[in-house]
C-alpha cells in the first residue's frame, strides 16, 4: 500500500473542503467480509485531480455526481478522481471490505471461552481505507454519519449516541467535525454498565466472557472517569465536545488505547481477571485520564500533518498522570512515571533511530515514517518536557496558554507553531526559544555535580553538563541536600532543597558541612540523566530505602540504571543495591520497576552467562524476604508488594522446587491463592525449565487450557507449548509465528505469546539455529501481514538472548540485504542499537 505523501496531502487540502460522510457498514455477511457503502460530500475550490483511498476485498461500484466510474482504476488503495470542477460534488462507493486478525481496521474476535464474536475499528494512522473509503488526511476534518446492520443479538456503539431503529440496525448520532482515522464502531454482544454524568450518558463495555470482571471494578472504573471528567472541565475552558462518552475494553487490541472522540477502546487486559497490584490499577487510571485528555488535544483539536503527533501524545501523557494525581486518590502516579515511562525515554533518545519531539516537517515526509514515531519520544520525553515547561513557566501561564490554543482552534487544525504562540501569549518568557532547545532537538543531557569542600567546613557545588552533537538545554531543577538521621541508622533526613538553573546559576557556595547526599534533579522535574558524586554515591548505597520520599528514591534507581546501561556501573553492584534495599522498600511502582531490570536485562542480557544462575538466585533470595515481610494479616495492606514478589519468584527459579508445590496446592504459603495469571506463570517457567517429562508438561499446559478456556488462556497455552525445551516444540513453534495468510496465521495476541515463550536464555543450544532463521524469515513475515506484525515480530520474536556479535553482524546484514518494511526495519535498528550495549556490557562483566 503506497504511503501518503505529505506534498500529496498539502495539494489535496487545497483543492477540497470535506463536509460530510454518510457511511454504511453491513456487519451480517460472514466471518470474513463486511458490507461498506460511503456517500462522500465535498467541495472542490479550483479544477483539479485527486483522488480516493480505499482499501477493499472487492469494489462493486463508483459514481462521481450520479457518473459512473470504473472500479477497474483502483490502483493498490487509491481511486483516481479526474476533472474535477469547481463546486459542490457527492461521490458514491459500495464495496466489500476484509475483517482483520490483526488489530488493524475492523479487528473481528471470536471469543473462545462462549464462541461470542467481536468486531470493532482502529482506524489509526491509516487504517480508515480498510473499512470505508475515504479522503484520509487528518486536516480534511468532516461530519461522520454512520449506519450500521448487525446481528440482532448484538449492540452497537459508535461516536455518537447509538439508536437502534428496528432488530440488528442502528444509526449513529453524526459527530461534530472530526478527523477520519478517529471514526469508531464497536459491535458484538457487549456487556455494558451504563450510568449519566453531568448531562452526558456514560457508559463501559466488555465482553460477555469478562462480564463478572468489569462489573468488581466498575465503581472504581467510573468513579476514575467522573473524577477526571470534573478536573479537566475546572482546569479547561472549553467543556467536553461530544455527546456521550463510552469506554469499550476490547479483544486483542494492539495498542494501551485509542482515543476515538465518544468511543475511547481500551485493551481488554485492564477488564483484570487475576490479582492485580495498586500500581496497575494505577496504569489502567493514567491511561483512562490519558485518552480523556484526547479529547480536547487531539479530536477537538487535531494536527495539520502527522509530524505534530507529539502535540497529541505528549501533551495527553503529561495530563493522564497530572490529572489522575490531582483527582484520585492515585497521588503517586510521577514516581510509576519515572519508573515505568521515563526509561523507554531516555532509551529511545539515545539510539540512532532517535527524532526530535517535534520533527521538523521534512523527516515526516509520509504515513509510513509518521508511523515510527509513536515511542518513547512522542510519550515520555514529550511529556518529561511538558513537566519541565510547566517548571520552567508557571502552572498558571501554562493552562492560560492551553484555554488560548482551545479557543482558536476548536474542531480544526494545529501546529506546533499554532501551539507555541497560544503558550507565549500567556506569558513573558521566551517559549520559542525554549522550544527551539526542546523540542527541535535530540538526546539527552548528563548532569553531574562538582563538589568543592573547603578546610573551614563550607563547600560549594557547581553543575557539569554534557548533551548531545544537537548542544545541551537549559533545566529548571531541584538538588536535594541530604543528611544521616542521627536518631536512625540508615535512614537520611532533608535539608531545604536548592532551586537551580542549569546553566545559568553556575556555581554556588554554601555553609554548615556538605549534606551525605546531594542529588540532582529531586522530584524529577526534568528529562536528564543524573550522575551522583562519589560521596553521595556511597550514602546511597548504604541508606536508598532511608530517603523519605519515593520519587527521589526512583531518581536514584534511575541513575543507577543508567550507568549500568553506560557501562559506569557494574551490573552486579546494581543487583547488590536492590538485594539490599527492595527488602525495605514500600513503593510498590519501584519494586516492580527494579526487579524488572534486574530480572530481563541484567540477569538475561548484561551479566555473562556463567553469572546468570547467581543473578537469578539473588533475585529468587530478595523475592524471599519480601514475602517474609509480608507475612501475616497485619500486613494485609502489603498484599501489592507479596503478589510482585510471588511473580518475582516464580519468572526467576532456575529449579521446579518450590514453585511446582504452589501448583500442586493451589496457593502460595500464606497467599495468595493461585488465580489463572499465577498457574500460567508458573507453568510457563515450568515449561521453559523442562522440570518434568516433556508427555507430562503437555498434559498439564493441556489440563490448564481446559480449566481456563479463555482468550488469555489459549495465549497461555501457546507461551507454554512454544517454552518447551524440545525440538518439536520449537519448530512447530517457528512455523506458527511464522505462517504468512490463511486461516493458519496467527492473530496479533497469539503471535506475541507465542514469540514470548519461543526464546529462553536456558535453552541456547537448542535455540541457536533459529538466530540465522529470524533474520532470513521475518522480511517476508512482515511485508505479508502489515505494520503491526511487523512491529510485533520485531519487538517480540527478536532473539534478544543471543548476546553475541554474531547475531549483530546477521541484523546488519538484514537491514542492508533484507530489504525490511519501515516498521520492521525499525525495530530491528532499536533492538540492534540495546543488543550492542549489552554485548558492551557484557564484555565489561566478564573483563572484571
Amino acid at each position: 500500500m503506497p504511503a501518503l505523501q505529505r506534498d500529496e496531502a498539502q495539494t489535496r487540502a487545497r483543492l477540497l473542503d470535506v463536509h460530510r460522510y454518510d457511511i454504511a457498514l453491513d456487519l451480517t455477511q460472514g466471518e470474513d467480509r463486511f458490507g461498506s457503502r460511503t456517500v462522500i460530500h465535498f467541495t472542490a475550490r479550483t479544477d483539479g485531480d485527486t483522488f480516493v483511498e480505499l482499501r477493499p476485498a472487492e469494489l462493486h461500484s463508483v459514481t462521481l455526481d450520479g457518473h459512473p466510474l470504473d472500479p477497474a482504476a483502483l490502483d493498490d488503495n487509491r481511486l483516481p478522481l479526474t476533472g474535477l470542477a469547481p463546486g459542490a460534488h457527492e461521490l458514491r462507493l459500495d464495496a466489500t471490505m476484509r475483517y482483520s486478525r490483526t488489530g488493524e481496521g475492523m479487528h473481528r474476535f471470536t471469543d473462545p471461552a462462549d464462541g461470542e464474536s467481536y468486531v470493532y475499528t482502529q482506524l489509526f494512522l491509516d487504517d480508515v481505507q480498510r473499512v470505508f473509503a475515504a479522503f484520509d488526511q487528518p486536516d480534511l476534518k468532516a461530519v461522520f454519519a454512520l449506519t450500521v446492520t448487525a446481528p440482532t443479538d448484538w449492540s452497537v456503539l459508535g461516536n455518537g449516541i447509538a439508536t437502534q431503529r428496528d432488530p440488528g440496525h442502528w444509526t449513529l448520532a453524526p459527530t461534530p467535525l472530526i478527523s477520519s482515522y478517529l471514526v469508531a464502531v464497536a459491535a458484538g454482544p457487549w456487556h455494558s454498565v451504563r450510568t449519566e454524568h453531568a448531562g452526558l450518558p456514560f457508559g463501559i463495555h466488555c465482553r460477555r466472557s469478562l462480564a463478572p470482571h468489569l462489573d468488581a471494578d466498575a465503581d472504581e472504573i467510573l468513579d476514575l472517569t467522573r473524577r477526571c471528567f470534573d478536573r479537566y472541565h475546572q482546569i479547561f475552558e472549553e467543556p467536553y465536545p461530544f455527546d456521550s462518552y463510552d469506554q469499550a475494553f476490547v479483544p486483542e487490541f494492539n495498542a494501551g488505547a485509542m482515543e476515538n472522540p465518544g468511543l475511547v477502546t481500551f485493551r481488554d487486559a485492564y477488564v483484570f481477571r487475576s490479582a492485580v497490584t495498586d500500581t496497575e490499577r494505577q496504569t489502567r487510571g493514567v491511561t483512562i485520564a490519558h485518552e480523556m485528555a484526547h479529547m480536547w488535544f487531539g479530536d477537538l483539536v487535531t494536527l495539520q500533518w502527522w509530524d505534530d503527533i507529539w502535540l497529541n501524545e505528549s501533551f495527553a501523557e503529561y495530563m493522564g498522570y497530572q490529572v489522575l494525581a490531582e483527582a484520585t486518590r492515585f497521588t503517586d502516579t510521577w514516581t510509576d512515571f519515572a519508573v515505568a515511562r521515563k526509561g523507554w525515554g531516555y532509551d529511545a533518545d539515545q539510539r540512532p533511530s532517535t527524532h526530535p519531539v517535534a520533527p521538523a516537517p521534512e523527516d515526516v515526509p509520509d504515513t509510513a515514517s509518521a508511523l515510527l514515531n509513536f515511542d518513547g519520544i512522542s510519550y515520555a520525553k514529550g511529556a518529561s518536557a511538558l513537566r519541565q515547561l510547566v517548571a520552567w513557566m508557571g502552572e498558571k501561564d501554562f493552562l492560560a496558554g492551553i484555554n488560548d490554543h482551545f479557543a482558536r482552534h476548536r474542531f480544526s487544525n494545529a501546529t506546533l507553531a499554532d501551539f507555541i504562540d497560544s503558550l507565549a501569549r500567556a506569558t513573558d518568557r521566551d517559549v520559542h526559544a525554549w522550544a527551539e532547545r526542546w523540542l527541535r532537538t535530540t538526546g539527552v543531557d548528563t548532569l553531574t555535580p562538582v563538589v568543592r569542600e573547603a578546610a573551614d567546613g563550607n563547600w560549594s557545588v557547581s553543575v557539569e553538563q554534557t548533551g548531545s552533537p544537537d548542544g545541551t538545554r537549559p533545566h529548571r531543577l531541584t538538588i536535594g541536600r541530604y543528611d544521616h538521621d542521627r536518631t536512625t541508622t540508615g535512614r537520611l533526613v532533608p535539608r531545604e532543597p536548592l532551586t537551580w538553573d542549569v546553566p545559568d546559576d553556575g556555581a554556588r557556595s554554601a555553609t554548615g558541612g556538605r549534606p551525605a547526599l546531594l542529588l540532582l534533579n529531586d522530584q524529577d522535574l526534568t528529562y536528564a540523566k543524573v550522575r551522583l558524586d562519589p560521596v553521595s554515591w556511597d550514602t546511597a548505597l548504604g541508606a536508598l530505602s532511608g530517603l523519605p520520599d519515593p520519587l527521589t528514591r526512583a531518581v536514584v534507581w534511575n541513575a543507577a540504571r543508567d550507568m549500568v546501561r553506560d557501562g559506569e556501573l557494574a551490573p552486579t553492584a546494581y543487583l547488590d543495591a536492590a538485594r539490599a534495599h527492595l527488602p525495605y522498600e514500600t513503593d510498590l511502582a519501584l519494586v516492580q520497576g527494579v526487579l524488572a531490570f534486574a530480572r530481563t536485562q541484567i540477569a538475561d542480557r548484561y551479566l555473562p552467562r556463567t553469572q546468570r544462575h547467581t543473578a537469578l538466585a539473588t533475585l529468587t533470595a530478595l523475592s524471599r524476604d519480601i514475602l517474609r515481610r509480608t507475612e501475616g494479616p497485619e500486613h494485609g495492606s502489603e498484599a501489592g508488594l507479596r503478589l510482585t514478589a510471588v511473580r518475582a519468584f516464580i519468572d526467576s527459579a532456575t529449579t521446579p522446587e518450590g514453585i511446582q508445590d504452589w501448583l500442586d496446592d493451589g496457593s502460595v504459603p500464606g497467599g495468595p491463592r493461585l488465580d489463572p495469571e499465577l498457574r500460567w506463570r508458573i507453568l510457563g517457567r515450568l515449561a521453559t525449565l523442562g522440570a518434568a517429562p516433556l508427555d507430562e508438561l503437555r498434559a498439564a499446559i493441556d489440563a490448564e487450557l481446559a480449566r481456563d478456556p479463555s482468550a488469555t488462556g489459549r495465549e497461555g497455552a501457546a507461551r507454554c507449548h512454544a517454552a518447551l525445551p524440545d525440538p518439536a516444540a520449537k519448530q512447530a513453534a517457528w512455523d506458527a509465528l511464522f505462517t504468512t495468510g490463511g486461516p493458519a496465521a496467527l492473530s496479533n495476541y497469539l503471535f506475541t505469546a507465542t514469540a514470548g515463550g519461543f526464546w529462553a536464555p536456558e535453552q541456547l543450544d537448542l535455540l541457536r539455529p533459529y538466530v540465522a532463521r529470524y533474520f532470513t524469515d521475518v522480511p517476508a513475515l512482515a511485508a505479508a501481514r502489515g505494520p503491526a506484525l511487523a512491529e510485533a515480530a520485531g519487538r517480540h520474536a527478536f532473539p534478544a538472548p543471543f548476546v553475541e556479535d554474531h547475531t549483530l553482524h546477521l541484523g546488519e546484514a538484514c537491514l542492508t540485504d533484507g530489504n525490511p518494511t519501515p516498521a520492521l526495519r525499525r525495530k530491528l535498528i532499536d533492538q540492534l542499537d540495546d543488543l550492542r550495549r549489552a554485548v558492551k556490557v557484557r564484555a565489561a562483566a566478564e573483563n572484571a
